[in-house]
């Protein structure tokens, strides 16, 4: 067959003449970038697809469920969906190598829609390593790998396209500090993970509004992460509560000089419930949480990662900035 050599092209007569050079370096770069981009996408699948198993449910109420999750210790450690999980009475998961094994349920906390498993092998399985969503930037390449079909994980790949979004749970509360993809997300893929370009798990995929075009969600992995470290040493999540919603927003930079703060980014209070703690402390909409309990506040994660069973009922010292000006209250969490 005839392969065309690619320093020519065809000109409007018909006749062939050499690329210009400009033109051909150009088609060399593009043939670049594309190939690493695919390089990168690609080695991400080969990396993690293999931790990425399917989760099967058995219900009395609603009979069977499918879902995904990813195994992030060796020793069979999963998370996935709370909503994929629940009400099960038995649970099992497929792995990417086409075992069969069953699971158990150490705990799921429907307000953040994650839930922790452990399933039963005696072979070390496949992990992939969590990441710290904190550093996470707009417009990162990611990749979301789901195992619906139990033997074989699918991939869409995008990019972050906004950090900081809410989601109300089915328990009424809002999530706090979801990610926004376009990687697409397909049926079964609700509990698999969302993968960074450096191969660390940044959340754990959980939503997508059907007719919206290119809205996909995920819980990042610093709030997967606390609901994991609160079961294992608990068996549920613990909480006490400020009563707000919340996202990480930036502190300029002239207002955190001026104050002295060694930060860039705090926990912006968005509403608030009238009967709350934040609200008997004296805090409102807009305010920024810098510190809690004494401890410096980067962002919502770290506010809900301070928010333990350890500090219920208890008095905690907030402090928050209104403009350019400090506040410290004390609230009842």
């Amino acid at each position: 067959m005839f392969q065309p050599d690619p320093r020519f092209i065809l000109d409007d007569t018909g006749l062939s003449r050499e690329m210009p050079a400009a033109v051909a370096t150009e088609a060399a770069e593009d043939d670049s970038l594309l190939d690493a981009y695919s390089r990168t996408v690609s080695g991400l699948i080969e990396r993690i697809g293999p931790a990425v198993v399917r989760v099967e449910t058995q219900g009395a109420a609603r009979g069977g469920g499918i879902g995904s999750g990813v195994v992030i210790t060796p020793d069979g450690i999963i998370l996935t969906n709370a909503h994929v999980v629940e009400g099960a009475k038995r649970v099992a998961v497929a792995t990417a190598d086409g075992r069969s094994l069953q699971a158990e349920t150490l705990g799921a906390d429907a307000d953040s829609d994650v839930a922790v498993l452990r399933a039963d092998s005696r072979l070390a399985l496949p992990a992939a390593p969590l990441g710290n969503s904190r550093h996470l930037r707009r417009g990162q390449i990611v990749v979301a790998i789901g195992n619906p079909l139990g033997f074989e994980s699918t991939a869409t790949a995008g990019i972050i396209s906004a950090l900081g979004r809410t989601l109300r749970a089915r328990t009424g509360r809002l999530i706090e500090d979801i990610i926004q993809t376009d990687a697409a997300l397909n049926p079964g893929n609700s509990g698999g993970p969302l993968v960074a370009s450096n191969g660390e798990v940044i959340g754990i995929n959980t939503a997508v509004i059907q007719g919206a075009q290119g809205l996909c969600f995920a819980v990042a992995s610093n709030t997967a992460g606390f609901v994991l470290g609160e079961v294992l040493a608990h068996g549920r999540v613990r909480r006490s509560s400020m009563g707000v919603a919340a996202q990480t927003a930036p502190i300029a930079r002239r207002v955190a000089y001026a104050l002295g703060l060694a930060q860039e980014s705090a926990a912006l209070i968005a509403s608030l419930d009238p009967a709350g703690a934040a609200a008997r402390a004296g805090l409102a909409a807009g305010d920024r949480v810098v510190a809690f309990d004494g401890v410096r506040v980067n962002g919502v994660d770290d506010l809900i990662r301070l928010l333990d069973g350890g500090r219920i009922g208890r008095a905690v010292e907030v402090e928050a900035l209104r403009g350019v000006t400090r506040q410290i209250g004390r609230a009842h969490v």
